[in-house]
């Protein structure tokens, strides 16, 4: 019989980027041979592959055994048959007889990791994974410690580079929602109309591209209402993966303002905890702008391998001098390449994710 493992994600309706990176590591035990079942009442087996393009040799969904009307009896007994369950938790903590279980830390927000003493009995046999170092760091405050897995990029941004052709465009990945760690879009829609105003942006479009579920419909249409009819201002909700990968090859630069106005310290829950979009673009040369806070500074080194900024003044007078200097963009975007290159590879992330499963 092949052995099994299991992951329950609250938010897996979501698909962002911390659906993917969990996912993936279910990914891996896919590709060892193991079944894997997805505790969800729905089928999103295509809505997987459209927007992460994963496949899984063997993918099953299986009713949702964490319901509240689900007795801790038989969830407890029903993991028992797997060897590796994997859940990501909103403040609930289970019971489980899986031989090993492991909580996925995505977001650094405290409320989220209360350690009760009934919490501490319902994770004394769990491993803890945090998604960058940032969120590993507030865990540790915590009193819980975690091992950092950063997620991988797919193999199809490090394909064809050569073959790139840049046009005017600024784009910026992410959630269409007004909830934890907001996308700032509205920031982003008033800082280009700025830029493009004082004639540095002549000839550039903004494309806002990101999921869009049924709840946040109201933010969508606020956002639709401030773009108006406006050409170079434009809006791409659930886009599949073929598309959003265009969309980076064909992206001169890439903003991301997530924790824009933040005290990090205060509110770390509320800045950007690692950011697979970023490296996604900063695979395919996008020259990167993103606010300085939070897991970010892990991965975009200033005026290295893309740009951090702190207020609209700098990334203004950031933008402008790297208008200016071609020499200084393609060393950017060389630089950037080879950066996602050699540390968010599926080999780096197979070994790391391996090491932490195996021989925890």
């Amino acid at each position: 019989m092949k052995k099994k493992a299991a992951l329950y994600d609250p938010y897996l309706d979501v698909l962002g980027g911390g659906e993917k990176h969990i996912l993936s590591i279910v990914k891996v035990l896919s590709d060892e041979d193991y079944d894997i079942d997805i505790f969800w009442d729905s089928d999103l087996t295509k809505e997987i592959k459209k927007r992460f393009n994963l496949t899984f040799p063997s993918l099953k969904f299986q009713s949702n055994i964490f319901k509240k009307n689900i007795s801790v009896l038989t969830r407890t007994t029903q993991l028992a048959s797997y060897e590796y369950f994997f859940y990501v938790t909103d403040g609930s903590y289970f019971f489980s007889l899986a031989k090993n279980n492991f909580v996925f830390c995505m977001v650094p927000s405290r409320s989220l990791y209360s350690m009760s003493v009934l919490n501490k009995l319902k994770t004394s046999n769990v491993t803890f994974i945090s998604n960058s170092e940032f969120t590993r760091k507030h865990l540790a405050s915590w009193g819980i410690k975690s091992k950092v897995l950063y997620p991988y990029i797919d193999k199809v941004f490090f394909e064809r580079n050569s073959s790139i052709v840049k046009q005017k465009i600024i784009l910026s990945v992410g959630r269409f929602f007004g909830g934890l760690h907001v996308k700032n879009h509205t920031v982003m829609i008033s800082y280009f109309n700025k830029l493009v105003n004082s004639g540095l942006l002549n000839g550039y479009k903004l494309v806002l591209a990101g999921g869009l579920k049924k709840e946040d419909e109201t933010y969508f249409e606020n956002l639709k209402r401030q773009v108006k009819n406006n050409p170079n201002l434009i809006l791409k909700p659930n886009v599949k993966f073929k598309e959003l990968f265009n969309l980076y090859r064909s992206a001169e630069y890439y903003w991301h303002f997530t924790g824009l106005g933040v005290d990090e310290v205060k509110q770390p829950e509320k800045t950007e905890h690692l950011g697979i979009a970023p490296l996604e673009a900063m695979a395919l040369s996008c020259i990167s702008f993103c606010y300085g806070a939070g897991g970010i500074k892990e991965i975009v080194k200033d005026g290295e391998n893309g740009f951090l900024f702190w207020n609209e003044k700098e990334l203004f007078e950031k933008m402008s001098k790297i208008l200016a200097d071609k020499r200084q963009r393609e060393n950017i975007q060389t630089k950037s390449q080879a950066f996602v290159r050699e540390n968010f590879g599926y080999d780096v992330f197979q070994k790391k994710v391996k090491e932490i499963l195996f021989n925890h």
